[in-house]
């Protein structure tokens, strides 16, 4: 399979990681750093080490597991660890991981001795299909996702579907919400194919398509100004409860999960404001209902919701900003919608997900 050219870099899609040795021993780095965490030390790095049995020479940085500890506290123990290892501007990080991993080892990496270079190998279907292109890094502060960071791109990613056989469906169902977005927003045949497929039916293939959906906007708009912004469907809304889960809820929605909520309730909007038809919103609330776990909240927690929302970077003068569907697969953006529309986006949720 044909590599994708995005912003400098290329993205592999290589089952035993073959270029990686050539494009290591290219920089004649002085260094290599692997970052993981708990789980992909013990599942993925033992693949990775199969893959490339020549490289000897790394050390092991290893950070906690889950979202809540994307943030400063971890970072600091990372640039900490870097120093212990005597690491110069000539190093490499390997970021082998999901999209903890990749979006905070991208960011340690980004701002160390104001950079060093770094490779991705997502590990998961989500950071796969998400984090593998588009050149962003960041850290939560808070419960506010992604709110610090950089944009710094990576050297290559790589991505196996190897890595994806540690995953439990859970896991692989969250990823597969990312790549029925990339369908909603920009390739309607993507989400017809995508909305009645078997999970064991994900193929590199369709995660091909899927990264090739975002390369193409990203690669188009890469500091966000336009219309990258169609990658948020279902993230304003979606965060704001991921967010709120993650600090409330003893076992917190996935990303994929929150976002399914998301682009349920922002389906709802787009039928309001951006001539989404009924039948199309129907299509899509079906198809995330069918597939993902029905979150349940109440209406004392929307202060909490918006609360969260008002914060989210992508907003304007105090405005709550939404990238809408005008169709399935057209997607636009800049659409800033009133706080009561948005409560009746989450009581249509609430309504649907009852029935």
């Amino acid at each position: 399979m044909q590599p994708i050219q995005s912003l400098g870099y290329n993205v592999y899609f290589e089952e035993d990681l073959a270029s990686l040795p050539s494009l290591i021993a290219e920089k004649n780095y002085s260094q290599i750093l692997i970052l993981v965490d708990r789980n992909t030390n013990d599942h993925c790095l033992p693949v990775f080490q199969s893959f490339l049995p020549d490289l000897v020479h790394y050390d092991i940085i290893e950070v906690d597991p889950g979202e809540e500890n994307k943030n400063i506290d971890f970072c600091i123990g990372v640039w900490k660890t870097m120093l212990d290892f005597g690491v110069d501007r000539k190093a490499l990080m390997i970021n082998l991981g999901g999209g903890v991993v990749t979006d905070m080892g991208g960011f340690a990496a980004s701002t160390y001795k104001r950079g060093i270079d770094f490779i991705n190998i997502p590990t998961t279907l989500l950071s796969q299909v998400d984090a593998s292109v588009g050149g962003k890094t960041g850290i939560d502060l808070d419960n506010i996702k992604n709110i610090i960071g950089t944009f710094a791109q990576p050297q290559a990613v790589f991505i196996s579907t190897a890595f994806l056989k540690s995953l439990d469906d859970r896991q692989l169902l969250s990823g597969y919400a990312e790549v029925i977005k990339h369908g909603l927003i920009q390739d309607k045949s993507l989400y017809e194919q995508c909305k009645n497929l078997e999970l064991s039916a994900v193929s590199a293939e369709i995660i091909h398509r899927s990264v090739e959906i975002k390369n193409k906007i990203v690669t188009e708009d890469p500091k966000e100004k336009g219309l990258r912004k169609i990658l948020n469907f279902g993230h304003t809304i979606g965060h704001a409860i991921e967010g709120y889960s993650l600090y409330h809820d003893q076992n917190p929605l996935l990303h994929g999960e929150a976002i399914a909520i998301g682009m349920i309730c922002e389906a709802y909007l787009s039928a309001k404001y951006t001539g989404l038809s009924e039948g199309e919103l129907k299509d899509i609330t079906h198809t995330f209902l069918s597939k993902y776990p029905k979150y349940v909240f109440t209406a004392e927690q929307y202060d909490s919701f918006l609360s969260l929302m008002k914060n989210d970077k992508k907003n304007e003068s105090n405005k709550i900003g939404f990238a809408l569907l005008r169709r399935i697969g057209d997607c636009t953006y800049n659409i800033y919608v009133e706080e009561a529309d948005i409560v009746a986006a989450l009581d249509y949720y609430l309504e649907v997900s009852q029935q």
